[in-house]
């Protein structure tokens, strides 16, 4: 069953209501829903054609990612958008109105897919532009139809990217065709952006829904406690030495070695079944 998460409140089996946390209430611009039954929250960017983010909006974002990572009927979040856009980026008057100390917290805010612990997917078409590639670039995987289009508009208003933007970019791409990107305002397709290892799998646009349902299944499929693992070594590691690197592998590979999931994999591999994993 899929549970909505607007204005609205939830029930417990007994059918006594009880209160929606704080921070998926009242939310600016978007929506929640959470199906149980298959361990997904979706964040459903909700105002079209655009799908212009504000400014309370980031800070709900990263409040509901932190809420959804603390949730135990979710195993893997999904952020979508209605519509034929994914985000034509952020309300432009919105920086002038807003204090530099809030300013200042954007890029925290929009960094928050990367923060949270479970694997996150986000499913990209048409345009997605300033924050919206920004936060998409936070996310684990990005699944892209042929429609999508990236861009970091910033310096057509005199201006560079602020929520993390660029320096993404740049560890995926490179430098060269970063300065590409964001000194010229320059767009790049879908089927591009898969080419340069920007992209995890790009689709016809009809397939972006299915592909995404695909990817969220795998993911389930996997231990949680390793998923929370491996995603953490990765993003740790990305700025180390090799040595480094290989150094906290083994430490986590070690630690790994005493859960409960990895006997479970064992036994279940040499049991030709299926594992049951349990997260611990």
């Amino acid at each position: 069953m899929t549970v909505s998460l607007h204005n609205e409140r939830k029930t417990n089996p007994m059918n006594a209501p009880t209160p929606l946390h704080p921070a998926l209430a009242d939310l600016d611009g978007f929506s929640v829903e959470i199906d149980a039954a298959r361990e997904r929250a979706d964040i459903i960017l909700g105002r079209p054609p655009m799908n212009v983010i504000s400014m309370p909006q980031r800070d709900q974002l990263r409040k509901v990612f932190e809420a959804l990572d603390e949730d135990d009927r979710v195993r893997v979040i999904v952020l979508r958008a209605i519509g034929e856009n994914f985000s034509s980026g952020g309300y432009i008057k919105g920086f002038l109105e807003a204090s530099p100390e809030h300013v200042s917290r954007l890029a925290w805010n929009i960094a928050a897919p990367a923060r949270c612990t479970k694997p996150v997917i986000v499913a990209n078409r048409g345009y997605a532009f300033g924050v919206g590639f920004e936060i998409s670039l936070a996310c684990d995987f990005r699944i892209v139809s042929e429609t999508c289009q990236y861009a970091l508009p910033e310096q057509k208003l005199g201006q560079i990217p602020g929520s993390g933007g660029s320096a993404r970019l740049q560890k995926m791409v490179g430098i060269t065709r970063t300065k590409d990107i964001v000194m010229r305002s320059k767009r790049i397709s879908g089927r591009q952006a898969y080419d340069w290892g920007v992209a995890t799998e790009c689709v016809p646009d009809a397939e972006l829904e299915a592909a995404t349902d695909r990817l969220v299944d795998e993911l389930r499929g996997f231990s949680p406690i390793a998923q929370r693992t491996a995603k953490k070594l990765l993003n740790d590691t990305e700025d180390s030495t090799l040595a480094i690197a290989i150094e906290l592998e083994g430490h986590c590979y070690s630690r790994l070695r005493q859960s409960d999931d990895f006997r479970e994999g064992v036994e279940a591999f040499h049991a030709k079944r299926a594992p049951k994993f349990s997260g611990r």
